[in-house]
């Protein structure tokens, strides 16, 4: 079986991890030193928000170009932080969505909701199933 994403301990810091994408991309990621880490790389929830801010422009972009609006930049800032909710201890990123060009309120409006409909987006608002196994 082929895997699309395998991370592997690079063995040259207490976490710090090899990452090999579609066998051609390769990537670090890393902890902070406040956990334990060298911050020799982004974190876990780097890659997250990074998948998000990426996932959310490119849908952006590509509204845009299907609507022929005038959009000139389309730019994605996040942050996480834990939040208390009911009681419990949640994960919680902003996000940030500056889109400049010429549009109107409404066609604004719309992009956010397009946003919305990210793959990445939705898949981290709804129950996501993950499967794990151990390997051979």
């Amino acid at each position: 079986m082929s895997y699309s994403v395998v991370v592997t301990e690079s063995g040259r810091g207490r976490y710090l991890q090899d990452i090999v994408v579609n066998d051609r991309h390769r990537l670090l990621a890393d902890e902070p030193e406040t956990l334990g880490g060298d911050d020799a790389a982004p974190t876990p929830f780097d890659f997250l928000m990074t998948s998000l801010g990426t996932c959310t422009a490119i849908t952006l972009r590509m509204y845009a170009e299907r609507k022929n609006l005038a959009v000139t930049q389309i730019s994605v800032a996040l942050d996480h932080a834990k939040v208390t909710v009911d009681g419990q201890t949640r994960d919680h990123l902003r996000r940030r969505i500056t889109i400049a060009g010429d549009l109107t309120g409404e066609q604004r409006q719309r992009m956010l909701e397009i946003a919305n409909k990210c793959p990445l987006h939705r898949a981290l608002t709804q129950p996501l199933l993950i499967a794990s196994e151990l390997a051979d």
